[in-house]
Parts: C-alpha cells; structure tokens; sequence
C-alpha cells in the first residue's frame, strides 16, 4: 500500500512540474524578443545563420578541412579588397585599382548580402577601410580621409574629412591597409616605393600610427618593404603583419614573412636583410642579419600574402581558436605560379607559430588562376569572410559538426 502512495505521489509531482515548465515556456515565448546569450553561442556551432542547399558550382573546387564549407557572402563586389565590418553588420570594402569604397549590407542577417552600395568613388586607390566609433576611415595612396556617421550616411554619397595628408604618393608600394589598434591609434603603413632600394625618407618602407584626428604621426616599425595586412594578437596584444620579400632573386627567394613586433622602434631588415637570414645582394653588406627581428614564420616566396586575422569566433572548433588566417593573393611572375589560397598559421600560448598549411584552396587550377584572395575578416557569429578582387567577391565560410 505504502507503494502504491509514493507512485501516485510522484506521478502528482511530475505532472505539476511538466505542466508547469509548459506553462513557463508559454509567459516566455509571449515575451521573447530574441534568442538568450546561451541561445547565441549554441547558435554559432549548431546552425544559426548556416547555409543550406547546394554549394555554388565554382566554389565546389575549393577545398576546405572537414566540417567546412564555402558559399558566396556578395558578388559583383569589384575588385574587393580590405573589409571593415560596422557595429550594426555593414561590412565596409575597399578597392585598389577601382577608385571606389562599397558598403556590403546583409539586411535579414541570413549570412549572404543583400545589395552592394557604392559609398564612394574618384578616390586614388583607396584600399585600406577601418571603423571607429561609427566613423569610417578611408587610406588612399597619399592621405587618410574619414566619414563620420558611415552607418546613416553610406547611402547619400557622404562628405569626407582629411585627417592626414602627409603621406608619400609614390604609386610603388602605395596603396594601404589601415586598422586601429589596443592603442586607439591608427596603424598606416607606407611601402617601399621600388622593388629593392635605401630611401633617404625615413617614413618609407614603414609602418607609421596616429591620432584618431591625424596628429602624432610617427613611425612604429622600420624596414618592411611591404605590408598589406596585420592584426594583433588577441592574448599579448603585439603586432603581427605580413610582408612581401622583394623580386628578382628566383622563384624561391625570399620567402615573404609573418612578422611580430612587440615594440615601437624595431627594424625588420629591408633592404639589408630578408626572411632573417638571407643578406641583400645589393645592401647586405651595409648591416648584418643579426641587427634585425627574425620573422616568426617564413611564409611561401613570392605567394603575395596579404590580409592576415587572429582568429576569435566561436563557430570553428577549439583548436582554430588565436590561430592565424593569411590570404595569399598568388605570384606574379614566377615560373610556376603559387598561393591563390588561404592559408592557417597555428600558434602556441605564447604566439609562436607552430605550423603553417593550406586552409582554403582551389582558386588556382594548374597554372590558370580564377580568384585572388586579399583580405580575411572573422565576423560576430564566428564565420569566416574572404575578399577577392580577381573574381569581385566576397566569400564566407562557416563550420558545422
């Protein structure tokens, strides 16, 4: 009998508490206005903002680790280069050899653009695009101009402001990637204006900073002949950027370079001194190897690497986690041609990088070449943009068990 009591009292119990938790889901559903923190983050690995449906014929070419998949964020996006993403998700692109900035605008937030606007143009080469507190600051060749209030001005052909002119307009090496760092200021770099030479003005062959306004422009890293793409670690907060080695020494010299600074006032060897240890045929003998910062990885010769991101979404797994994604944009005068992919630096706690291998390949077909990446950006849900001015896209590429 005692029996029989505890079963009907504990089908009493469940019964209230299943009704109960119905109840509760109900009052929560009426109110709800969107999914919960914990929503989020589960949303990220189990499908939210997932594509679906067949992949684009083009993109079933490239080949991606296990569990990925690559899809078309924006097309007719020409010549994309550099992206900036706003604070509401308007993803901001520059171009090189257009004279245009676009804004890329996914209006559903399903994970593919929805139109492409043409935010400027007449601009001289203005490739590098960085935001700050809703303003978007512009490189061209020769200044940085900014437009305030970008997210509610994109669409009516805004007004700029100059914020630093100062810049050399040697079209060589000219055009720029821009980006603001931990400091508040921001990072411009200036490029070697030939393939090997000693300038007299310090500022090329540079990475500079400044104010927010323009002002306090100095010089931060000295002999990178080439930097098209840097970010900073997300653990030590040092500077990481690439660098293209210079030509004319054969196919496999030198090696372009992933660099780290973790000072104003390092020099990283150009024109003397290339990937560490290999001593310039014409400057080597001015100033030893051992005067310069060894790059952290030596990266493929000639491969054009570019835009360069930490990794720190959620979406991947684990182990992708402060690991480094570098767009190759691909040779251009090598007897055989390489990069055209992305690759994936891993590092360790401590951001020395451990490994170095294709991540994202496909757009070279033997030696014919469809796409050119240039720049990476990792976007809020943990996916993965890739720009390409070659084929005018924008990529993005997701994660899912």
């Amino acid at each position: 009998m005692k029996d029989l009591l505890r079963l009907l009292c504990l089908g009493i119990t469940l019964t209230a508490i299943s009704t109960g938790c119905s109840s509760d889901n109900s009052a929560n559903d009426a109110t709800k206005t969107g999914p919960t923190e914990t929503e989020q983050a589960a949303g990220e690995r189990t499908g939210a903002n997932l594509p679906t449906g067949p992949i684009d014929k083009d993109l079933q070419r490239i080949k991606l680790p296990e569990g990925f998949r690559i899809d078309y964020y924006a097309k007719d996006v020409e010549n994309a280069r550099s992206m900036a993403m706003s604070e509401s998700g308007i993803l901001f692109v520059g171009t090189r050899s257009n004279d245009k900035v676009f804004a890329v605008v996914d209006q559903n937030n399903d994970g593919k653009a929805d139109e492409v606007v043409e935010v400027a143009s007449g601009l001289n080469s203005p490739n590098g695009v960085a935001i700050r507190n809703g303003d978007l600051y512009v490189a061209e060749i020769n200044r940085v101009i900014k437009y305030p209030n970008i997210e509610q001005a994109f669409r009516n052909k805004p007004k700029y402001e100059v914020v630093n002119d100062d810049f050399p307009s040697d079209a060589h090496h000219g055009w720029k990637y821009i980006a603001f760092g931990p400091d508040d200021k921001l990072y411009v770099p200036v490029g070697a204006p030939c393939n090997i030479c000693k300038s007299e003005k310090p500022i090329y062959a540079s990475i500079t900073r400044m104010n927010p306004d323009g002002s306090g422009l100095e010089i931060y890293a000295e002999g990178v002949r080439n930097t098209v793409g840097f970010d900073w670690n997300p653990e030590t907060g040092n500077l990481y950027f690439t660098d293209n080695g210079r030509d004319m020494l054969g196919d496999n010299l030198p090696p372009d370079e992933l660099n780290r600074a973790t000072e104003k006032g390092q020099h990283f060897g150009y024109p003397y001194c290339h990937a560490g240890e290999i001593a310039d045929p014409e400057f080597g003998k001015q100033r030893d190897c051992s005067e310069f910062v060894a790059p952290v990885q030596k990266l493929n010769p000639h491969a054009a690497s570019l835009g360069m991101k930490f990794y720190t979404g959620s979406m991947f797994p684990q182990e992708y986690k402060n690991d480094i994604f570098v767009a190759e944009h691909g040779s251009w005068n090598r007897s055989q041609k390489i990069g055209y992919r992305v690759m994936l630096a891993t590092t360790d706690g401590s951001g020395n990088v451990t490994g170095y291998k294709p991540f994202a390949e496909g757009w070279l077909q033997g030696e014919e070449d469809w796409g050119r990446p240039v720049d990476v950006l990792v976007m809020d849900d943990g996916s993965l943009l890739v720009s390409d001015d070659k084929n005018n896209a924008i990529y993005r590429i997701t994660y899912a068990q």
